[in-house]
């Protein structure tokens, strides 16, 4: 994990620069890896999740397919 450092601009109110902050905090992935590590994740509990994801990834693009080809 990288530090992000944002420093307030001149004539720059905080709340702008709190956006910024929040913004490439974001984009860094930084708030997604917090919830994923906020509590304990089963394994077999992420092979589901997992499995389910595949899933569903297979039955939009079935879906993709079918409307495709009217």
């Amino acid at each position: 994990m990288s530090s992000i450092k944002v420093q307030v601009r001149p004539n720059e109110s905080l709340d702008a620069a709190l956006r910024r902050f929040k913004r490439q905090c974001n984009h860094a992935g930084i708030f997604t890896q917090i919830k994923e590590n906020s509590f304990y994740t089963k394994p077999t509990w992420a092979r589901q999740e997992e499995l389910k994801e595949r899933r569903s990834v297979i039955k939009r693009a079935a879906r993709m397919r079918r409307t495709a080809r009217f």
